[in-house]
Protein backbone atom coordinates (compact mmCIF):
# COMPACT_ATOMS: atom_id res chain seq x y z
CA UNK A 1 0.00 0.00 0.00
CA UNK A 2 1.49 3.65 -0.82
CA UNK A 3 0.62 6.56 1.09
CA UNK A 4 -0.84 9.25 -0.38
CA UNK A 5 -1.91 12.31 1.07
CA UNK A 6 -3.06 10.82 3.98
CA UNK A 7 -4.87 7.97 1.85
CA UNK A 8 -3.96 3.98 1.25
CA UNK A 9 -3.76 3.68 -2.09
CA UNK A 10 -2.31 0.17 -3.75
CA UNK A 11 0.03 0.64 -6.02
CA UNK A 12 0.58 -1.16 -9.72
CA UNK A 13 2.60 -4.11 -10.00
CA UNK A 14 6.19 -2.67 -10.21
CA UNK A 15 6.98 -3.41 -13.70
CA UNK A 16 9.30 -1.07 -14.93
CA UNK A 17 7.26 1.31 -17.59
CA UNK A 18 9.26 1.19 -21.09
CA UNK A 19 8.49 3.82 -23.18
CA UNK A 20 8.09 3.08 -27.17
CA UNK A 21 10.17 5.33 -28.46
CA UNK A 22 12.74 3.34 -30.76
CA UNK A 23 16.24 3.89 -29.14
CA UNK A 24 15.18 4.46 -25.83
CA UNK A 25 17.09 4.42 -22.38
CA UNK A 26 15.15 5.59 -20.40
CA UNK A 27 11.92 4.59 -17.82
CA UNK A 28 9.19 6.74 -19.29
CA UNK A 29 9.34 10.20 -17.98
CA UNK A 30 9.81 11.64 -14.21
CA UNK A 31 9.02 14.27 -12.25
CA UNK A 32 12.24 16.13 -12.74
CA UNK A 33 11.13 15.62 -16.50
CA UNK A 34 8.02 17.55 -15.82
CA UNK A 35 9.04 20.20 -14.03
CA UNK A 36 11.85 20.79 -16.82
CA UNK A 37 8.92 20.69 -19.46
CA UNK A 38 6.03 22.50 -18.15
CA UNK A 39 9.34 25.30 -17.48
CA UNK A 40 10.03 25.04 -21.04
CA UNK A 41 6.47 26.24 -21.64
CA UNK A 42 5.89 28.20 -19.13
CA UNK A 43 5.00 31.34 -21.47
CA UNK A 44 2.16 29.17 -22.60
CA UNK A 45 -1.49 27.96 -21.00
CA UNK A 46 -0.80 24.46 -20.38
CA UNK A 47 -2.54 21.84 -17.36
CA UNK A 48 -1.09 18.52 -16.65
CA UNK A 49 -3.64 15.23 -17.39
CA UNK A 50 -3.46 11.87 -17.89
CA UNK A 51 -1.20 10.08 -15.40
CA UNK A 52 0.95 12.93 -13.97
CA UNK A 53 -1.97 14.63 -13.56
CA UNK A 54 -3.53 12.77 -11.44
CA UNK A 55 -0.09 12.31 -9.08
CA UNK A 56 -0.23 15.90 -9.27
CA UNK A 57 -3.60 16.10 -7.51
CA UNK A 58 -2.49 13.47 -4.92
CA UNK A 59 0.86 15.49 -3.98
CA UNK A 60 3.33 12.87 -4.84
CA UNK A 61 4.36 10.49 -7.59
CA UNK A 62 2.12 7.09 -6.98
CA UNK A 63 3.56 4.91 -9.91
CA UNK A 64 5.76 5.09 -13.04
CA UNK A 65 4.76 7.41 -16.30
CA UNK A 66 5.39 6.42 -19.56
CA UNK A 67 4.63 10.05 -20.90
CA UNK A 68 3.69 13.19 -20.35
CA UNK A 69 -0.22 14.48 -21.33
CA UNK A 70 -0.31 18.20 -21.63
CA UNK A 71 -3.59 20.15 -22.63
CA UNK A 72 -2.82 23.49 -24.07
CA UNK A 73 -4.52 26.01 -26.13
CA UNK A 74 -5.24 25.55 -29.85
CA UNK A 75 -3.71 28.89 -30.42
CA UNK A 76 -0.70 28.26 -28.70
CA UNK A 77 0.27 25.15 -30.49
CA UNK A 78 2.87 26.82 -33.14
CA UNK A 79 4.65 28.16 -30.08
CA UNK A 80 4.15 25.33 -28.02
CA UNK A 81 6.17 23.25 -30.89
CA UNK A 82 8.67 25.41 -31.14
CA UNK A 83 9.40 25.38 -27.21
CA UNK A 84 9.56 21.68 -27.37
CA UNK A 85 11.48 21.21 -30.23
CA UNK A 86 14.27 23.36 -28.80
CA UNK A 87 14.58 20.70 -25.94
CA UNK A 88 14.86 17.98 -28.89
CA UNK A 89 11.12 17.00 -29.06
CA UNK A 90 9.82 15.97 -32.79
CA UNK A 91 6.55 15.22 -33.63
CA UNK A 92 6.19 11.40 -34.02
CA UNK A 93 2.98 10.34 -34.54
CA UNK A 94 -0.61 13.01 -35.57
CA UNK A 95 -4.33 12.84 -34.92
CA UNK A 96 -5.16 16.20 -35.67
CA UNK A 97 -7.24 17.59 -34.81
CA UNK A 98 -7.70 15.41 -31.62
CA UNK A 99 -4.40 14.72 -30.25
CA UNK A 100 -0.34 14.52 -31.16
CA UNK A 101 2.98 12.92 -29.92
CA UNK A 102 6.57 14.32 -29.46
CA UNK A 103 8.98 12.19 -28.05
CA UNK A 104 12.86 13.24 -27.87
CA UNK A 105 16.26 11.04 -27.90
CA UNK A 106 16.18 10.20 -24.75
CA UNK A 107 12.68 8.68 -25.06
CA UNK A 108 10.72 11.06 -23.73
CA UNK A 109 6.86 11.38 -24.41
CA UNK A 110 4.52 14.11 -24.63
CA UNK A 111 0.97 13.28 -26.09
CA UNK A 112 -0.88 17.35 -26.46
CA UNK A 113 -4.29 17.54 -26.53
CA UNK A 114 -5.26 20.88 -27.83
CA UNK A 115 -8.08 22.91 -26.15
CA UNK A 116 -10.78 26.04 -27.64
CA UNK A 117 -11.28 28.12 -24.76
CA UNK A 118 -14.99 29.25 -24.36
CA UNK A 119 -16.87 32.45 -23.32
CA UNK A 120 -17.40 30.57 -19.88
CA UNK A 121 -14.06 29.94 -19.17
CA UNK A 122 -14.54 26.31 -20.23
CA UNK A 123 -12.49 24.58 -23.44
CA UNK A 124 -13.54 21.70 -25.82
CA UNK A 125 -11.15 19.40 -27.36
CA UNK A 126 -12.27 17.60 -30.64
CA UNK A 127 -12.92 14.00 -30.34
CA UNK A 128 -12.85 11.09 -32.93
CA UNK A 129 -16.79 11.56 -32.99
CA UNK A 130 -17.80 14.70 -35.19
CA UNK A 131 -19.90 17.10 -33.33
CA UNK A 132 -19.36 15.38 -30.07
CA UNK A 133 -16.26 17.19 -28.55
CA UNK A 134 -15.04 16.65 -24.93
CA UNK A 135 -16.18 19.11 -22.64
CA UNK A 136 -13.64 21.29 -19.71
CA UNK A 137 -16.11 23.12 -17.67
CA UNK A 138 -14.05 26.27 -16.56
CA UNK A 139 -14.13 24.52 -12.71
CA UNK A 140 -12.10 21.57 -13.85
CA UNK A 141 -8.61 23.85 -14.40
CA UNK A 142 -6.64 23.46 -10.91
CA UNK A 143 -3.18 23.28 -9.51
CA UNK A 144 -1.22 20.36 -7.71
CA UNK A 145 1.98 19.56 -6.59
CA UNK A 146 4.73 17.62 -8.22
CA UNK A 147 8.41 17.57 -6.37
CA UNK A 148 6.88 20.07 -4.17
CA UNK A 149 6.43 22.36 -7.21
CA UNK A 150 2.63 23.99 -7.76
CA UNK A 151 1.63 23.15 -11.43
CA UNK A 152 -1.32 23.41 -13.74
CA UNK A 153 -4.11 20.30 -13.73
CA UNK A 154 -7.22 18.84 -14.30
CA UNK A 155 -9.66 18.71 -10.75
CA UNK A 156 -10.79 15.22 -9.36
CA UNK A 157 -13.49 15.10 -10.81
CA UNK A 158 -12.66 15.77 -14.92
CA UNK A 159 -10.07 13.42 -14.27
CA UNK A 160 -12.87 10.49 -13.06
CA UNK A 161 -14.99 11.82 -15.96
CA UNK A 162 -11.77 11.71 -18.99
CA UNK A 163 -11.63 7.50 -17.27
CA UNK A 164 -15.07 6.91 -18.54
CA UNK A 165 -16.04 4.88 -21.45
CA UNK A 166 -13.04 2.37 -22.53
CA UNK A 167 -11.55 -0.45 -21.12
CA UNK A 168 -9.25 0.42 -18.25
CA UNK A 169 -5.44 -0.46 -17.98
CA UNK A 170 -3.94 -1.51 -14.83
CA UNK A 171 -2.54 1.69 -14.61
CA UNK A 172 -6.06 3.37 -15.17
CA UNK A 173 -7.34 1.13 -12.49
CA UNK A 174 -4.88 2.38 -10.22
CA UNK A 175 -5.10 6.23 -10.78
CA UNK A 176 -8.92 5.68 -10.77
CA UNK A 177 -8.59 3.84 -7.14
CA UNK A 178 -6.85 6.83 -6.46
CA UNK A 179 -9.16 9.40 -8.20
CA UNK A 180 -11.94 7.79 -5.98
CA UNK A 181 -9.84 8.25 -2.81
CA UNK A 182 -9.05 12.14 -3.38
CA UNK A 183 -12.53 12.64 -4.57
CA UNK A 184 -14.24 11.24 -0.93
CA UNK A 185 -11.10 13.24 0.75
CA UNK A 186 -12.12 16.22 -0.90
CA UNK A 187 -16.16 15.70 -0.18
CA UNK A 188 -15.03 15.37 3.40
CA UNK A 189 -16.18 18.34 5.55
CA UNK A 190 -16.18 18.23 9.43
CA UNK A 191 -17.12 21.30 9.74
CA UNK A 192 -20.53 19.82 8.59
CA UNK A 193 -22.20 18.30 11.52
CA UNK A 194 -23.40 15.54 10.21
CA UNK A 195 -20.08 14.24 9.28
CA UNK A 196 -18.17 14.74 12.24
Amino acid sequence: MKSVTGLKVAAPDEKPWRCAHPGCTLWGVTGDDVLEILAALRAFDVHVAGGWGVDALAGEQTRPHDDLDLLHREEHEPGVVAALAALGFTETLSWRPVRFVVTDGRGREIDLHPLRFTEDGGAEQTSLTPGEPFRYPAGCFVTGTILGTTVPCLSVEQQLHLHQDYEPRERDLHDLALLRALDRKNRWRPELPWQS
